[in-house]
């Protein structure tokens, strides 16, 4: 399987390209749309929005992973094992969050350049043929040389702040699920959120907070728009009130 996950979005034409790339490499291989709405040109919301999607996709699995508003520009592309799950991307961060929690992983630099490659296109010239040929099962070792870390490496903590929006307007932040006391709030902005176990356990038009089916706290509003009745956006911090 390869599960993409990259801010290409769905009208434009570049993931239909990465998908026709892959395909002619690997054309046995299955194709999971894992996200492709990551924030735009933001791979520390990517980073930590990767570390809590990759683990509810079962290995073995190539990822690729690539929210690269530095593509052109010196970084490497790098490919990650991590457990028998393969991770193919630009080394600016995307992977770290990951790597960092599950430590003792392995590391190669992407050295290779097809003839003709495109300088802004990294994504379907270089990261499709190396995830396709890892699908495959064969190592593009002579692509490959192994470096002991990433160059750039985000706080592996959790982050407190909206790190994703989805179309339902609810709002999911770096926060993962923990043992919190009973009437623990959350604030942003003005706001003071109750905690709820599901939408069902407010009221229509209610705003509250929970943890989501991938373990991260996520702001919603029962059948309405956190997004729009919050005024919440990207990067806007959370705050955790415990009970006195």
């Amino acid at each position: 399987m390869i599960a993409l996950f990259t801010d290409f979005g769905s009208r434009d034409p570049y993931l239909g390209q990465v998908k026709a790339a892959l395909h002619a490499q690997a054309p046995a291989v299955p194709i999971v749309d894992l996200l492709n709405d990551v924030p735009d040109y933001n791979p520390h919301a990517g980073a930590h929005l990767l570390a809590a999607l990759a683990g509810h996709v079962s290995a073995p699995a190539v990822f690729f992973a690539v929210v690269d508003p530095g593509v052109g520009a010196p970084r490497d592309g790098v490919v990650m094992e991590i457990d028998g799950a393969w991770f193919v991307g630009p080394d600016n961060g995307l992977l770290s969050v990951l790597s960092g929690r599950l430590g003792g992983g392995r590391i190669w630099r992407i050295h290779w350049r097809p003839e003709g490659a495109s300088p802004t296109f990294h994504g379907r010239d270089i990261f499709a043929p190396i995830a396709a040929s890892l699908a495959r099962g064969d190592f593009p070792a002579e692509k490959l040389e192994q470096k002991a870390r990433l160059d750039v490496e985000f706080d592996t903590g959790d982050l407190a702040r909206i790190i994703y929006l989805d179309h339902y307007g609810n709002a999911w932040t770096g926060l993962r699920a923990g043992a919190w006391p009973a009437g623990t709030r959350l604030r942003v902005g003005t706001s003071e959120l109750a905690r709820a176990a599901t939408f069902g356990d407010v009221g229509r038009g209610e705003p509250f907070w929970y943890v989501n089916s991938v373990g991260l706290v996520e702001l919603a509003v029962n059948r309405g728009s956190a997004e729009k009745n919050l005024d919440l956006k990207l990067g806007d911090q959370i705050a955790l009130l415990r009970p006195n």
